[in-house]
């Protein structure tokens, strides 16, 4: 395994599964599981949903407090009408939102987290405190690379 910066590490069998092991992780028992592709299919698509364009920012809005779509339309700037319909019904598929009609005319629809998607805000928070507290060294990374790739 190369320790240079930016090397990637290889996801097949040789590292104990399809995932990458973080460095210095290497005493913690890779699941079996891992080696089960449709399992490893089924994660990957998890992690797609997890990181596609608008998902956090939903998860992330939801997590305040349970919305309307309007006001989750409002809170989540730049998103479409259609794209936000998308993104709930795909988050609500997976069991992360819920989505609860109330009986009026016309009728009133809230979204909320569901457990699951409690627990997936929790380790969004957590990524985005370590997303601001890295902010300034990856900048200062992109900027030294971009100012490379010019010469």
């Amino acid at each position: 395994m190369s320790s240079e910066p930016g090397a990637r590490r290889r996801m097949d069998s040789t590292n104990g599964g399809p995932f990458p092991s973080p460095e210095g992780s290497s005493n913690q028992p890779v699941p079996a599981h891992w080696n089960d592709e449709e399992r490893v299919a089924l994660v990957r698509g998890i992690l797609a949903r997890i990181g596609d364009k608008w998902s956090v920012t939903v998860i992330c809005s939801l997590g305040q407090h349970p919305r309307r779509f309007n006001e989750l339309r409002r809170d989540v700037t730049g998103i479409t009408q259609r794209q936000l319909t998308s993104t709930l019904r795909a988050l609500e598929r997976d069991g992360l939102v819920s989505r609860t009609v109330f009986p009026s005319t016309p009728p009133a629809v809230e979204y909320a987290l569901t457990d699951v998607g409690q627990d997936l805000e929790r380790v969004v928070y957590t990524l985005a405190a370590w997303a601001d507290h890295h902010a300034d060294t990856i900048r200062a990374a992109r900027l030294d690379y971009d100012s490379q790739a010019e010469i």
